[in-house]
């Protein structure tokens, strides 16, 4: 049976972070903090949506978020000055490692992007940085209004990308990504791009472990 491989987008084939580097203008030195704090409102504003069937698009979940990271250190924005920083994160940079193991890996695997993002800037962002051309296709949580990792979007994955009883695989530097992945049945491997955060206990094991894309055929062989 060939396998199916799902990547997640936002902090596996592309790079939140970039966005320190915009917001220096209006934050100053507090631009990394804020960065990192947009992020994490942004995952938890997503999950809490999810929980209480409160859909909305992730952009959404995004603007607020970063509204809530700027009010948190006591900063605001104009509405002129937030729009840019929505279109700017349309165009976040793609990790290093992430065109070349496409391109090995497409012409062995079907490779889809799988992401709590919406088609439009999925197509936006994978497009910018040269990734789109490499996919088989994209799944977004847009089509069944939930987030990861609600197991009906794990479930969702498996149908779209035409798995459905063939093995399926996430590919995700988030942690909780992949243990909602294997809490629904798939096989899950973990990008640990930062050495110094460990893996979250939860009793639910990654099926590999690496530390970029790089590792990733020789951890694909040793699962398969």
């Amino acid at each position: 049976m060939s396998m199916h491989l799902a990547f997640d987008v936002y902090g596996t084939l592309v790079d939140p972070q970039g966005m320190s580097d915009h917001l220096k203008a209006d934050c100053g030195e507090q631009a990394a903090t804020v960065s990192r704090l947009w992020r994490e409102k942004q995952l938890e504003f997503s999950f809490r949506r999810g929980l209480m069937r409160l859909y909305a698009d992730f952009g959404v979940c995004t603007r607020e978020a970063l509204r809530h990271a700027m009010a948190l250190q006591g900063l605001t924005l104009s509405k002129a000055r937030e729009d840019e920083l929505m279109q700017a994160y349309l165009t976040l940079p793609a990790f290093p490692d992430a065109k070349p193991m496409l391109a090995e890996l497409g012409e062995v695997y079907p490779c889809y992007a799988f992401s709590n993002g919406s088609y439009p800037a999925l197509e936006k962002v994978l497009g910018h940085n040269g990734l789109r051309d490499y996919l088989t296709g994209l799944v977004s949580v847009d089509d069944i209004k939930s987030f990861k990792p609600d197991p009906a979007v794990y479930a969702h994955a498996r149908r779209a990308t035409g798995a459905y009883d063939q093995p399926l695989c996430l590919v995700s530097s988030n942690a909780w990504d992949v243990i909602g992945a294997r809490s629904a049945g798939l096989s899950a491997i973990w990008v640990q791009r930062d050495p110094a955060v460990p893996f979250e206990d939860w009793g639910l094991a990654p099926s590999a472990v690496i530390h970029s894309l790089q590792g990733l055929r020789e951890a694909l062989d040793d699962i398969a």
